[in-house]
């Protein structure tokens, strides 16, 4: 019997019962003592009945008086009440498995390390939070393996590839030289940039309070020493972010920037909803159709946009994946004048 209500629809319908059994129950003995009154008298019977009365009925017996309460106003509001609380309870037992679950998934995607769901309740609830935990837990796994897997490739690959760097030096035609060795280096390039975009999906961060425009002009700064032409400007308030995922997206942007355009500019605009960050740059900028395709990994433009300029394609999909994980959008616009402006919106909550 135990087992029987150990599941949703147990539990529903026992708490529907239990309200419907004593909402008639109360209604039973609220009639049975507030019964209706003694059937009057039929016509004429003073004039043709000499004597005392007849006794009473007995099924009406000596009752009290009806009160104003004694009709079947209160039966009924109580019967009302009972099915819209037993009603409220039972939408309760269905949504609590549903919205811990929810939260669960949720927990999940901004973070793989998540701890387990509670498999707790009843019996479908259970049986879900260890599907959802078995879901979990083969996650990592690939992940592990495919993240071990890649490792081991591109250690093992590092090595011919070396062995190969040396043996250009014995080839005597110059120019096949040079262009053998920049396909070992766009090889080796390739490697660490998967094992980098690897490691960016698995990182995972808490969120924490952020001078995003300091941030800014640090980065600003660095690439000055560098050599580069990059400027800052705006204000901002800070920001709860996770400081390496912020940092990697605006990077990997400003790279992009300098890379096709030599110089670049980030702006800083600030509101009460949100954070915009912008970097502008005046190179060969992007065609329309061609602008969400860049986010794919190891996408190339030709033309000038092109493996010639360096990267092997995928900065920008790091980028924007580092902006969703912030909660927040990446997107590409023309610059006025000419030129390609990536947009980081991020949201204050």
């Amino acid at each position: 019997m135990r087992a029987r209500f150990d599941t949703l629809f147990g539990r529903l319908f026992g708490v529907l019962l239990v309200a419907i059994v004593l909402a008639h129950l109360l209604a039973f003995l609220w009639f049975k003592h507030y019964g209706p009154p003694p059937p009057p008298p039929p016509p004429g019977f003073s004039e043709h009945f000499d004597g005392p009365p007849p006794p009473m009925d007995p099924r009406f017996g000596n009752r009290p008086p009806r009160p104003w309460f004694g009709g079947p106003l209160v039966p009924l509001t109580f019967q009302f009440v009972s099915l819209i609380i037993a009603a409220w309870y039972g939408a309760k037992l269905l949504t609590r498995p549903i919205q811990r679950l929810s939260d669960a998934a949720e927990r999940l995607s901004e973070n793989l390390d998540s701890p387990p769901l509670d498999e707790s309740g009843p019996r479908e609830a259970r049986q879900a939070a260890h599907t959802f935990n078995l879901m979990q837990k083969r996650i990592l796994e690939q992940i592990q393996q495919r993240s071990r897997m890649l490792g081991a490739v591109s250690h093992d690959l590092r090595t011919p590839l070396s062995r190969l760097k040396l043996r250009l030096e014995q080839i005597d035609d110059e120019k096949l030289q040079g262009q053998m060795r920049q396909d070992l280096d766009d090889m080796i390039g390739m490697l660490d940039s998967t094992l980098t975009y690897l490691h960016e999906q698995r990182t995972s961060e808490a969120p924490q309070w952020m001078d995003v425009q300091a941030l800014v002009e640090s980065l600003s700064e660095n690439a000055q020493d560098q050599g580069a032409n990059v400027q800052a400007s705006g204000h901002c308030a800070p920001l709860q972010v996770q400081p390496m995922a912020l940092r990697s997206c605006i990077n990997n942007l400003l790279d992009n920037a300098l890379r096709y355009a030599g110089d670049a500019l980030i702006t800083l605009e600030d509101s009460r909803e949100q954070l915009v960050i912008r970097v502008i740059d005046h190179g060969p900028g992007i065609a329309t159709d061609k602008r969400e395709a860049v986010f794919e990994p190891f996408f190339r433009l030709e033309g000038s946009r092109n493996r010639n300029s360096g990267g092997v394609g995928l900065g920008m999909t790091i980028a924007r994946e580092a902006a969703e994980r912030l909660g927040g959008q990446l997107s590409l616009e023309e610059t006025p004048g000419g030129g390609l402006t990536a947009v980081i919106r991020l949201p204050r909550v």
